[in-house]
């Protein structure tokens, strides 16, 4: 008679069917978010008009989603931690639905505004928790499969956002574009009713309020310095006040164990690169995936639909690098796969400066498909990196740290490459050369987070990769 096998540890080999459930549901939460972070960018001008406003002012529409995002996202770990992370997705999914709904029912810009606040509001509880669901229903050796499921959707949804956008505002309404996230948040609420169990909370958690309003005040006036870098005004002031208050905070987290943002996680190593070496890559890429859209309507002179249609191509290489993630981290490790997909990805940043009018729309199409497989090379594999070394008492501290640097690095690289084009502009329409300087500058990005990428060490993340050196 064989001996009675321990209780299984993790909800996946409890039940094999959450194994896809599971990623499911905690992708659905990141498609939304995603979406919602592009789509609306396409109809502005239809908004503004709608809604008796400037195009100028209607920029407050996007930058109250994101700015939300990122001020908020601390403050999830701390909810999933108190009051359970299946109950605080939920939450989050209604509320991110809710704020759709609502926001397609805007009859002022400032209405508009507030519901996009409230979106951002769910958004920041949706991503990091559905994260952390993740990581906790999965074994260490079956996280790469599962992470790179749920990435899929980071990855599609900035080039997907702008093709969806410009058609339902063409052939429909701008309405539309909130409509889209009514099925899919229900789904996720359905699902995650039905198939999570709640974890363990702390009930008696402390929520850093000091903190968070260091922080989140550093974080929104940097993106502020960033916002008047690109509009030409006056920017020093905020940035002192941005760092004096990010200084401040970094005081007052020596002093507390229960910080809102945990910086002691910077201290394990596998974690400290994958976000902070794998953040100036996804800075520049970003900023690539929001000047891309310019160049080819603006240099180019194609059509927002048109335009939408090719880079979409940068998703279709996606599911190519999410079945071949495994075998190359198991090969390469991830020094080498991050630090070759890094110099890759840099050249292919600056060949987009070689992109003219006398390319066929084929050759510009598999361009932006190699590309697209390089993104997803590098985002996958630094996201994995991230969390593979951490102990399971740390990953909702960290998921909620990674979910606000991956939040901000797009805000940042969207807010750079505009800075950079503006600046070579000088207040005039870009031409297609000054987007070509804009991409050979942003193509020295990735270089810099190569001294990162080879402080790794062959152990780091192996766990994980699956990688022995020889």
């Amino acid at each position: 008679m064989s001996p009675p096998q321990p209780p299984a540890e993790f909800a996946t080999e409890r039940e094999p069917r959450l194994r896809l459930l599971i990623p499911l549901m905690v992708a659905t939460g990141f498609l939304m978010e995603q979406l919602d972070t592009t789509i609306v960018t396409t109809a502005v001008p239809d908004m503004a008009r709608s809604l008796h406003a400037s195009a100028v002012q209607m920029n407050l529409a996007v930058s109250a989603y994101v700015l939300t995002l990122a001020v908020f996202i601390p403050l999830s770990s701390w909810c999933a931690d108190r009051f359970g992370a299946r109950r605080v997705f939920i939450a989050a999914l209604a509320l991110f639905t809710l704020g759709s709904t609502l926001c397609g029912l805007a009859d002022s810009f400032p209405e508009l505004v507030a519901m996009r606040v409230l979106q951002g509001l769910g958004g920041a509880m949706m991503t990091p928790v559905g994260r952390l669901i993740l990581l906790r229903s999965f074994p260490r050796r079956e996280l790469v499969r599962a992470m790179t499921y749920t990435t899929l959707p980071a990855l599609i949804g900035p080039v997907l956002g702008p093709l969806v956008g410009g058609a339902l505002t063409t052939y429909f309404s701008w309405r539309w574009i909130f409509a889209v996230n009514v099925p899919f948040g229900l789904l996720g609420i359905e699902l995650a009713r039905r198939y999570l169990r709640d974890s363990e909370h702390d009930r008696g958690a402390r929520f850093d309020l000091v903190g968070f309003v260091l922080f989140g005040g550093g974080v929104a006036l940097l993106q502020g310095t960033l916002e008047m870098a690109v509009h030409g005004g006056a920017a020093l002031p905020l940035l002192a006040a941005a760092v004096a208050l990010l200084l401040a905070f970094a005081h007052h987290a020596r002093r507390r164990r229960d910080a809102v943002v945990d910086l002691t996680l910077f201290r394990q190593r596998a974690f400290a690169i994958g976000t902070l070496a794998g953040g100036v890559c996804r800075v520049a890429m970003n900023g690539a995936a929001f000047l891309l859209p310019l160049m080819l309507q603006l240099g180019l002179g194609l059509s927002p639909l048109q335009s939408g249609s090719l880079t979409f191509a940068a998703a279709l290489g996606s599911p190519l690098i999410r079945v071949a993630l495994g075998p190359l981290l198991r090969r390469l490790g991830f020094t080498r796969l991050l630090a070759t997909s890094a110099v890759v990805g840099s050249a292919a940043l600056a060949g987009f400066a070689l992109i003219d009018a006398r390319w066929a729309h084929t050759a510009i199409i598999a361009y932006i498909v190699l590309f697209g497989m390089l993104r997803s090379t590098q985002f996958m594999s630094s996201n994995t990196l991230s969390y593979a070394d951490l102990e399971a008492e740390r990953l909702s501290r960290a998921t909620s740290l990674g979910g606000l640097l991956q939040q901000l690095t797009v805000s940042f690289g969207v807010s750079l490459g505009a800075a950079l084009l503006a600046r070579l502009a000088g207040g005039q329409a870009p031409t297609l050369a000054e987007f070509h300087i804009t991409f050979v500058l942003l193509a020295l990005l990735p270089l810099l987070a190569l001294p990162g990428f080879t402080r790794l060490r062959a152990s780091d993340g192996a766990q994980v990769s699956g990688y022995r050196p020889r």
